[in-house]
């Protein structure tokens, strides 16, 4: 089937449309009609870098849209239902097991290796193979295969402009605070950056009843975004002296918990050194591949410090609280949402990359 995808043709290259096949589905797959997909920090980071061997290549992993086929052995999924689509996982190893797909075994494969897992790839053009497979979608294309174990069935009259990013950045930042640090009521929390992750980490921990929630960022228009959503304190990182010691100040000897959407080494280390002791700290931002961590702090204070990917969720079962507290009005992500109609994707993403829109997500009409 012809179908119109955003292709990154070179490293570093813009996204651009052009027409290519889709092969019906295997007998584990789904066909979707993608309605909505979000534009993540993790599309751009990995356009980036993506080998040139592995180009060129569908990107999209915050996809949403409708059921077109299922194969023979898809039982969860029919045919008309509206999805939710998030990353893949084996279901089988020791992590997907204990409910953390996130951490699955053969993650690499069967969501970054440009492919099904296999090798092979439902996507070409012209007789030749086009990378696909991005977190078991790859959504910036009018049509996309997934697997029951990325895809999760959500109202039909949630709008899709909502429904495209809680599959990754909404499903992190939240997750990050519900399914990793479990804060109680009354306890103060921190977000370093305030992205669609950072916000949906804000949102969160206002559901979940936390005060103070502080932000830390240095764009105006993301602070006064984050007080409206809840936050009762906002530090410009730009503007103080001393980051660590105001977040202290604020949160009356330092804050319970803290999540880093950064990846700056340097504000990772302000995180650890605004934390009261016995404090702990959620890095779920991706981009610095080593830091030097003030360990003496960490040691010191008793804190922890844990890695989170994908709000150490599992999607089947996240998916619905996050859609339950956008009704009852506790998650508004549509106010992080600006949206882009699919023919100008590769502003969208400017736009992203410029800070300009917090969550950039491209419709199709």
């Amino acid at each position: 089937m012809r179908i119109q995808a955003a292709l990154v043709e070179a490293t570093g290259g813009p996204f651009t449309l052009r027409d290519i096949d889709i092969e019906p589905p295997r007998a584990d797959e789904i066909l979707v009609r993608v309605t909505a997909a979000g534009i993540c920090h993790t599309d751009l980071t990995t356009r980036s870098m993506w080998p040139e061997q592995l180009t060129p290549m569908v990107l999209g992993h915050e996809g949403t849209g409708v059921v077109e086929a299922v194969g023979a052995d898809v039982t969860t999924i029919a045919p008309g239902d509206t999805v939710c689509l998030s990353f893949r996982s084996c279901g089988a190893c020791p992590s997907c097991a204990d409910g953390h797909p996130g951490y699955c075994a053969a993650f690499q494969g069967l969501n970054v290796s440009g492919g099904r897992g296999d090798g092979t790839s439902p996507l070409s053009r012209d007789g030749s193979s086009v990378f696909g497979g991005f977190f078991g979608q790859s959504s910036f294309a009018t049509y996309a295969i997934a697997y029951e174990s990325n895809t999760v069935k959500v109202p039909a009259d949630l709008p899709p402009e909502v429904a495209a990013p809680l599959g990754c950045s909404v499903q992190t930042g939240a997750g990050a605070v519900r399914n990793v640090l479990r804060p109680e009521p009354g306890t103060s929390l921190v977000v370093f950056g305030t992205g669609a992750v950072g916000m949906s980490a804000i949102m969160a921990s206002v559901a979940l009843g936390c005060s103070p929630v502080v932000a830390v960022d240095p764009v105006a228009s993301r602070r006064a975004l984050a007080g409206e959503l809840g936050a009762k304190a906002t530090v410009d990182p730009s503007a103080v002296e001393d980051v660590a010691a105001t977040i202290r100040e604020a949160t009356g000897g330092g804050a319970h918990f803290a999540v880093d959407t950064t990846a700056v080494p340097a504000v990772i280390n302000q995180a650890i050194g605004a934390l009261r002791p016995m404090g702990s700290l959620a890095l779920a931002g991706i981009g610095a591949p080593e830091a030097a961590l003030d360990v003496m702090s960490v040691i010191g204070k008793g804190l922890t410090v844990s890695g989170v990917i994908e709000g150490d969720a599992r999607p089947a079962d996240f998916l619905p609280w996050l859609i339950d507290r956008y009704r009852e009005g506790k998650l508004p992500v549509d106010r992080l949402v600006t949206s882009y109609p699919f023919t100008e994707i590769e502003t969208a993403a400017q736009a992203a990359l410029s800070r300009q829109a917090i969550k950039p997500v491209v419709t199709f009409g």
